[in-house]
């Protein structure tokens, strides 16, 4: 008889209220979407100052989907099977956090880096870019480590009725981590630390941003007490490294309906999300500079600062939406996990005070959040086919600030739907290392373990269940959270190799050249300066189209929620 797997300990988090144990679990998201903020904001005009022209700029950022094509499934299979007594998760975690700390400081500090060992000119700049472009990738590689397993540590943790409520926590944490990180971006950090940090907008930022990752991955290492796997099921035992990838692809190839359905959705919605994420601080920055008549890039002493710092106000806007929808949006939106149960009833949290008047009116017609999440994606396309016509600052940032919705449900609606999927499937398959089975029982106050005192409890039973099998969904183990997220994040990724071969062609074919004005280098010759000022300026942006590009790709996740609708109501 095959072997399960079997564990000791039990999940809990410390907090004396659930809101707070939410917080605590989820708030490693905080300080890792502020560095994807800063990287965000940043490194597009950075490496452009450098020297490199847009169209090779996209193809640095296959970095992204490059390392979450990478990391993703192979640290979540990693991390299944660990036996660390810290947990399956965290040390992933804190280990990521302190390789991302590092390639931050060099990112920042490239230039002065090779100029200690490099005199000459040229040589000094092309490998300032080199090592620029290398601390991306390090930077990229061990970030997908850390989303993976913060990711899963939610799954894990929690049973399914309340994988919505953590995904939506997750959410609001994003938001927080973006509202940060763009708020931070449009301060001048020279006039509030003075070099103390830097001399330089960018390095005070990486500097920053490697701070609030290492505290806020330690604040939930600290909170949260994982289960120990004491050993792993037959299958997953000591498999090499060819038996990893095999099983990654067979997973990945047998996918059940539905999560292959979920997996369809996130490849198309991303393709579109990609130039947005990735160029839209530079889009408006640009924008900014092109079409009003009085400001001037040119004259700029930190032109990289003040693309940033324009842009980033665009994206604080886009925060503090995103911001206000997490919050709202589980207030109004059907759980998923009672989607398809006639005769159950469906559960909404009970709102703050302050909101209680507008949740109640919205929730006059609930929708489930499969049709949300649809929603979201015309949201996103109706914004991004306006791109094009923008020609102000103000109508950029309305466009820009209307994203904010479907991003909440980006990050919100995807790993719900994993997390419940994942956990109905593993959930009969762990035992104890007495060889007793358990399934966690929740009460109606709360549904995962805490240690003061528990509002839940582990109901123990032998092999001989005595629960009912009609509850087994109540259950959570999470027990191939990691591989399956994992996949989730390949598709994910792939639509980002897409999206930078898309940019790549529309940048080389309206924006070729150097940037005419980021990038200040005497090696530009000035008719060849000022022909690609005159395209630059004159015709299409290129962001822009990239935009538009993305805008068609949602409408094709907008119908791929659609299909997979019909796969939830034929439960």
């Amino acid at each position: 008889m095959p072997q399960a797997a079997s564990w000791t300990g039990t999940p809990s988090i410390k907090g004396s209220t659930e809101s707070v144990r939410m917080a605590l679990l989820t708030f490693s998201l905080v300080g890792l979407q502020f560095t994807w903020g800063i990287e965000m904001t940043y490194c597009t005009p950075y490496l452009l100052q450098l020297g490199l022209t847009k169209s090779k700029t996209s193809l640095v950022w296959i970095a992204g989907p490059l390392s979450g094509l990478i990391m993703g499934p192979i640290i979540g299979v990693l991390a299944d099977n660990s036996r660390s007594k810290y947990g399956r998760r965290r040390p992933f975690m804190i280990g990521g956090a302190l390789i991302v700390s590092m390639g931050l400081l060099v990112l920042g500090w490239t230039a002065e880096i090779v100029s200690i060992f490099i005199a000459e000119s040229e040589l000094r700049r092309v490998l300032t870019i080199t090592l620029a472009v290398f601390s991306i990738y390090f930077v990229d590689f061990a970030i997908n480590a850390i989303q993976s397993s913060c990711r899963s540590l939610i799954v894990d943790t929690l049973p399914i009725p309340k994988q919505q409520k953590g995904s939506a926590w997750a959410s609001r944490m994003i938001a927080i981590g973006h509202l940060a990180g763009y708020g931070v971006s449009t301060i001048d950090l020279l006039k509030v630390f003075g070099k103390t940090l830097g001399d330089s907008q960018f390095k005070q930022c990486c500097v920053l941003a490697a701070l609030a990752l290492l505290l806020s991955v330690g604040v939930t290492s600290w909170a949260v007490d994982e289960r120990v796997l004491i050993a792993a099921r037959d299958a997953d035992v000591k498999s090499s490294a060819v038996k990893l990838v095999g099983k990654i692809l067979k997973t990945t190839w047998q996918l059940p309906d539905r999560i292959r359905a979920i997996c369809w959705v996130q490849f198309w919605a991303w393709i579109g999300w990609f130039p947005f994420l990735f160029y839209s601080t530079t889009w408006v920055g640009e924008t900014y500079f092109r079409y009003t008549p009085e400001a001037s890039i040119a004259d700029s002493a930190d032109p990289l600062g003040d693309i940033g710092r324009i842009g980033s106000l665009s994206l604080l806007i886009f925060s503090i939406v995103t911001f206000i929808g997490s919050v709202l949006l589980p207030f109004v939106v059907q759980s998923p996990e009672n989607e398809g149960k006639p005769g159950q009833r469906n559960f909404t949290p009970r709102p703050p005070p302050a909101i209680a008047p507008l949740a109640k009116f919205l929730t006059g017609s609930k929708p489930d959040l499969l049709t949300a999440w649809m929603l979201s994606h015309l949201i996103f396309a109706g914004a991004m086919f306006l791109a094009p016509f923008v020609r102000s600052l103000h109508m950029a940032t309305v466009l820009v600030a209307i994203c904010g919705i479907p991003w909440a449900l980006a990050c919100w609606a995807p790993f719900a739907f994993m997390g419940i999927e994942v956990n109905r499937m593993t959930a009969p398959s762990t035992i104890l290392a007495n060889g007793s089975s358990y399934r966690r029982v929740p009460t109606p106050s709360d549904d995962f373990s805490s240690p003061t005192p528990s509002p839940s409890f582990l109901r123990l039973n032998h092999l001989d269940r005595d629960i009912d099998d009609d509850d087994g969904d109540e259950s959570s183990t999470g027990e191939t959270a990691g591989i399956y997220l994992g996949i989730l994040n390949l598709f994910t990724t792939l639509p980002q190799f897409v999206g930078t071969f898309i940019s790549m062609i529309v940048f080389e074919i309206l924006e070729p050249g150097k940037h005419p004005e980021l990038h200040k280098g005497e090696d530009v010759d000035p008719e060849v300066k000022d022909e690609v000022m005159k395209k630059v300026t004159e015709g299409p942006n290129g962001i822009a189209v990239c935009l538009f590009i993305g805008a068609i790709c949602a409408v094709v996740a907008t119908y791929a929620t659609q299909r997979m609708k019909g796969l939830y109501k034929r439960l």
